[in-house]
């Protein structure tokens, strides 16, 4: 059942997951040549540019959800098949850097005495919302990220099959794993992997 005692951390860690995911895209694609996202109000980090109510809905309440995408023209990218690579993993790499980020946080003002129950729950939830929309969206099936790494990735007709075929059912196929609990089974053990590494690391500094 939905605990909605805990809605004052979740939502504001979900906000800042979010923007910092579309941001990522956004800033990438404008540093490699392309100012779509810049003139579309999308470089920023106003949740508000970002947000799809819906989807933002879902993440609270199923754990599945999305953001508004940003929208960008590779053909303005300086070298296509870069650009595209790059922005794709931006948005996830900066939710792993932004958990990493909060693990820290954590961490200092607990050896400081300085955490608060209050800000605990928010950084964990901070850390386990950015682990976790990191690697769903780097799942390969359309539109996620990954899908945009495996399509460019493959032999241009691979590509297009890959983009015919599992494009078509991209949306089906992940509310298929989603409800029946794969998502789970296929995410857990990644973001459970990335949070020993990075409280590993963080352990032996402080």
């Amino acid at each position: 059942m939905l605990d909605f005692s805990t809605m004052v951390y979740r939502i504001p860690a979900l906000l800042f997951a979010i923007s910092i995911h579309e941001y990522a895209h956004a800033q990438c694609a404008d540093s490699m040549g392309d100012s779509t996202p810049r003139l579309m109000g999308r470089l920023t980090f106003n949740p508000l540019a970002h947000l799809d109510p819906i989807g933002a809905l879902l993440l609270v309440f199923a754990g599945f959800g999305w953001a508004k995408p940003v929208a960008i023209n590779s053909d303005n990218f300086r070298n296509r098949r870069e650009g595209i690579i790059k922005v794709s993993l931006a948005g996830p790499a900066a939710n792993l850097f932004l958990c990493f980020l909060a693990a820290v946080i954590s961490a200092v003002m607990a050896r400081f005495g300085f955490m608060s129950d209050g800000v605990f729950k928010f950084l964990l939830w901070m850390q386990l919302y950015n682990v976790w929309f990191a690697f769903f969206n780097l799942l390969p099936i359309p539109p996620l990220d990954g899908s945009r790494l495996v399509s460019e990735l493959l032999p241009p007709k691979q590509a297009y099959k890959f983009d015919y075929v599992v494009g078509q059912y991209g949306f089906y196929i992940l509310l298929f794993l989603v409800f029946t609990g794969i998502i789970s089974m296929i995410i857990n053990p990644l973001a459970t992997a990335y949070m020993i590494l990075i409280n590993t690391v963080i352990s032996a500094v402080f």
